[in-house]
């Protein structure tokens, strides 16, 4: 009995030490981000596509991964305009490369997402949106299963606020099984319609000034 108690008390002592690791790790990476977004706003790099782009293409072969790393910040930290990165994606490294970065970057920024309002709640998620936002979708938590049927629809359409709806997936009971297949299956289409367009209108609009 007192090894199976010593043995308990050492899971739970085991379990607590992780949660502090896995605490201070999500709240330095967050520093992290919060600091990068920070410079990049600072320097230009988040808010003028030239400057994004001068950026990337200096970083060589790096680049993509690079890029990966300023979509993943757009998606978690929400004053990131995410339609500056997608045309950025397609505009340097061409439609099937750019969609990739553009895709593996909202795709892991997109599960961040739902990790940190899984682990740290509601008072989380209010914190990074504005009250009005919340409120206009808070009363889908409450539906079960209608929510993920409006989440996976949500997820397809280029205008949805899908990083913020990420965010409101992990205040629900959707598993994370199906939180991943709806993303890893509806984030192509989305992205694609939604990085294209914005390419395409540009180039149009360019023509048209010129």
């Amino acid at each position: 009995m007192g090894k199976s108690r010593r043995t308990a008390k050492e899971e739970r002592s085991m379990t607590q030490k992780n949660q502090r690791i896995i605490n201070l790790v999500t709240w330095c990476s967050m520093g992290a981000l919060l600091i990068f977004t920070i410079y990049g706003i600072k320097t230009g790099i988040f808010t003028d596509r030239s400057r994004m782009e001068a950026l990337v293409s200096g970083c060589g072969i790096y680049g993509p991964l690079f890029f990966v790393l300023i979509q993943i910040v757009q998606v978690v930290i929400p004053i990131i305009p995410g339609g500056i990165t997608c045309a950025v994606g397609v505009v340097l490294f061409g439609a099937w490369e750019g969609l990739l970065c553009n895709y593996v970057g909202i795709v892991i920024g997109s599960f961040i997402n739902f990790y940190l309002a899984r682990r740290y709640g509601k008072c989380f998620v209010q914190s990074l949106v504005k009250e009005e936002t919340y409120e206009k979708y808070a009363g889908w938590l409450e539906r079960g299963k209608k929510f993920d049927r409006f989440f996976a629809l949500a997820i397809f359409f280029p205008c949805a606020p899908d990083d913020f709806l990420c965010m409101l997936a992990g205040l629900t009971r959707m598993s994370w099984k199906k939180f991943s297949t709806i993303i890893l299956l509806g984030k192509p289409a989305s992205i694609a319609a939604y990085s294209l367009a914005l390419v395409y209108a540009g180039t149009w609009m360019g023509g048209l000034l010129t």
